[in-house]
C-alpha cells in the first residue's frame, strides 16, 4: 500500500498548572480555546471541539498521521502558554500541568464526547474536575498512582 492514511479521534484533557483557575474570565477562557485550536490545525490535528472549564481543558482532535500523541500535547500546551501570557497581566504565571490524559473515541462516540466537552460549564456545577477525571481514567481502564496525577 503506497498511500498512509489514519482516523485516529481522540480526547485530550490537562489542567492548569496546580489547578489554578486563570480561566475563570469568560473572555479570556475563549481566547484560550482559540489558541488551541489554531496551534491544533497548525499541527495536523484538526480540531473537532475545544472547552472547558476554569482550571482545565478537553480537546476532541483527529490525530494527525505523522505526529506522536505525547508531541502532539507537548506542542498544544507549549504555544499556548506563550501566547496565553500575552492576553491579560493576570495570565503572568499561566501554565498548565506537566500531565494529561489520551483517550481514544470511536467515531460512533464523536458527537458524545462533543456535547460532553460542550457542557463543561454546566457538568462542573456539579462535579469536580478531580471527580470528573478519574471518572475518565477509570471509564477507560486506566491504572493511575494518585501520588503523581495531580501535580
Amino acid at each position: 500500500m503506497s498511500q498512509s492514511l489514519a482516523a485516529l479521534y481522540t480526547h485530550i484533557v490537562f489542567s492548569t498548572k496546580h489547578r489554578v483557575p486563570f480561566l475563570v474570565d469568560r473572555t479570556i477562557r475563549i481566547q484560550v480555546f482559540a489558541n488551541l485550536t489554531a496551534v491544533s490545525e497548525k499541527l495536523n490535528c484538526p480540531p473537532l471541539c475545544v472547552g472547558g472549564a476554569t482550571d482545565h481543558v478537553h480537546l476532541l482532535v483527529r490525530l494527525g498521521r505523522v505526529i506522536s500523541i505525547s508531541e502532539c500535547i507537548k506542542e498544544l500546551k507549549r504555544a499556548s502558554s506563550v501566547s496565553s501570557k500575552q492576553l491579560a497581566p493576570s495570565l503572568r504565571d499561566f501554565g498548565w500541568q506537566s500531565g494529561y490524559g489520551a483517550f481514544s473515541v470511536g467515531r460512533s462516540e464523536i458527537e458524545v464526547v462533543r456535547r460532553y466537552i460542550g457542557d463543561q460549564e454546566d457538568h462542573h456545577k456539579v462535579f469536580t474536575f478531580k471527580e470528573e477525571y478519574i471518572r475518565l481514567l477509570e471509564e477507560n481502564g486506566i491504572d493511575w498512582d494518585e501520588r503523581y496525577v495531580w501535580d
